[in-house]
């Protein structure tokens, strides 16, 4: 394992970039270009006098090639440059610490202010080289076999931190070396609910598929989400990327104590809501994401009643074994009792992996990701201690 920590890389904020003065005592902060779509982009460069186009200019500066010092963008008149260097700035998040892992995984802790730190990890596996993202300070869903949730929640991320964690990870890579994969996949599933931050994902989202931003296909932006069955519905009118439910359960009884979330929205809502985000796309498959913990959801039996819950369901299983945190109060399932549990599923036609643990060592695996978060409701840490001792006297 490989710790860097320190300032930001000088070559992920060239000489000449905008930095924005800190607003206050009547200080307007300058607009951060960063999490504007291009549609966005274009209101504000007509509300400025000029022609509509002038935002794909941007967009392919900014997110294609990487550029935040205006001066830079040379299809842009020289007064439109300086214009934007007045009112506009490009605003990126700063490394606190880089690490990594003896597979080649690599996780930074990012300033988010206030005291606040996010993760995100790269997972090379050539010729693929996936991002783990996060949307929020922390998590307030509370389940009890994730290290996030211990951490309380903060806020959400805006779209500009949310793509930004994208934009600083290409920049970091491109001084990796040839052997590191470029990314081609991105997932929303790191730190928080994605769908509980909605607002400021889907813009985030439209950047990432966007042919003039990073022109990731839809089916290599995953967004994970824990069952927020009102939003499942409105991604897909919005911005319809390939959808992860991280299930853990197959019935409602064992689901209320490790996804407390499933008590306002049960599996019988979480199942139908995901039969119509597939309704009109019969190539696709929405993943399920199934955490192995030992004596709990592991037995033959919640496997068999797996099987029927997905039935008539265009679906993937992803078996994650647990990785475990200080104080977890799960173990993860012995390698004989994940290899059965897959093997019923398999057997009933339902298309199944196990998810390699990466990156465990600098605690970079599912589940594992923790940040810094100054929590702004200590009720959760209290809920977090039932919920855990409760499904181990299930």
């Amino acid at each position: 394992m490989t710790v860097m920590s320190g300032p930001q890389p000088t070559s992920v904020l060239p000489t000449g970039a905008i930095v924005p003065a800190p607003a206050g005592d009547g200080v307007v902060a300058p607009l951060d270009l960063l999490g504007l779509s291009r549609e966005a982009l274009a209101e504000r460069f007509v509300a400025l006098g000029e022609k509509p186009y002038r935002a794909t200019q941007v967009v392919k500066w900014l997110h294609q090639r990487g550029v935040v010092d205006f001066d830079a963008m040379t299809d842009l008149a020289k007064g439109l440059r300086a214009r934007l260097a007045e009112v506009a700035s490009i605003r990126l998040p700063r490394v606190l610490r880089a690490e990594v892992s003896a597979d080649g995984t690599r996780k930074w802790l990012l300033d988010v202010g206030a005291g606040n730190g996010i993760e995100m990890v790269f997972i090379p596996e050539a010729p693929r080289g996936t991002l783990c993202i996060s949307s929020q300070v922390g998590c307030a869903l509370n389940c009890t076999f994730c290290a996030t949730a211990r951490q309380g929640f903060s806020r959400n991320l805006t779209t500009a931190e949310i793509v930004g964690q994208l934009w600083l990870a290409r920049s970091l890579l491109a001084d990796a070396g040839p052997e590191v994969p470029p990314i081609t996949n991105v997932v929303l599933m790191g730190m928080g609910e994605p769908l509980l931050n909605f607002d400021n994902v889907v813009p985030a989202l439209e950047l990432m598929v966007d042919e003039c931003a990073y022109g990731l296909a839809r089916k290599r932006v995953t967004l994970s989400t824990a069952g927020v069955v009102p939003a499942i519905a409105r991604l897909r009118e919005r911005c319809p990327v390939s959808l992860a439910v991280s299930l853990h359960a197959p019935d409602d009884a064992l689901r209320d104590r490790l996804v407390p979330l499933n008590r306002s929205y049960p599996i019988a809502e979480l199942m139908a809501a995901c039969r119509a985000y597939l309704e009109d796309d019969h190539r696709s498959r929405i993943t399920f994401e199934y955490v192995m913990l030992d004596g709990v959801n592991d037995q033959p039996a919640h496997a068999k009643a797996l099987v029927r819950l997905l039935a008539g369901v265009p679906a993937k299983v992803n078996l994650i074994p647990f990785n475990p945190f200080a104080d977890a109060g799960f173990r993860r399932s012995p390698p004989a009792a994940i290899d059965r549990f897959r093997e019923i599923l398999i057997r009933a036609g339902l298309m199944t992996i196990t998810r390699k643990t990466r990156g465990d060592d600098i605690d970079a695996a599912c589940g594992q990701l923790a940040g810094q978060v100054q929590a702004r409701n200590e009720r959760l840490r209290r809920r977090r201690s039932a919920d855990a001792a409760a499904a181990l006297q299930a």
